[in-house]
């Protein structure tokens, strides 16, 4: 049984720094897309970060320059540092992992099979 866990969220000013961090057990190999999605209430999950199987790395545009993802694949460990957050960061953030043979999945949130419970990010003005 696969499984997803985040930390790292909490409660920063405007201009501020979180560094999130996702778990995954239970998945056989490591190689596999994964990526960072935000959802605010009544909103859409959106996607704001991914990386690929072979290593290639999707933003989505309002975190470009301010956020970066990493993957440890020997943890099976994805991070997510972002620099300079903003009031609009404001989000539970969710990791996503997909199944092995989805070699390309990007930002699209249905190509994700196992999902985190969230971590809260919260920033003030």
């Amino acid at each position: 049984q696969v499984q997803v866990v985040e930390s790292g969220g909490g409660s920063v000013q405007a201009g501020g720094s979180l560094n999130l961090s996702c778990v995954v057990s239970g998945y056989a190999g490591s190689r596999y897309c994964m990526g960072w999605f935000r959802q605010v209430p009544g909103k859409q999950r959106e996607g704001v970060a991914a990386i690929d199987q072979d290593g290639d790395i999707e933003y989505e545009d309002s975190v470009k320059g301010r956020f970066t993802i990493s993957k440890d694949n020997a943890k099976n460990a994805l991070y997510l540092q972002m620099n300079n957050l903003k009031p609009e960061d404001t989000a539970m953030y969710y990791c996503a992992a997909a199944d092995s043979f989805v070699l390309f999945a990007g930002l699209l949130s249905h190509e994700y099979r196992y999902w985190g419970q969230g971590t809260q990010v919260t920033v003030s003005s």
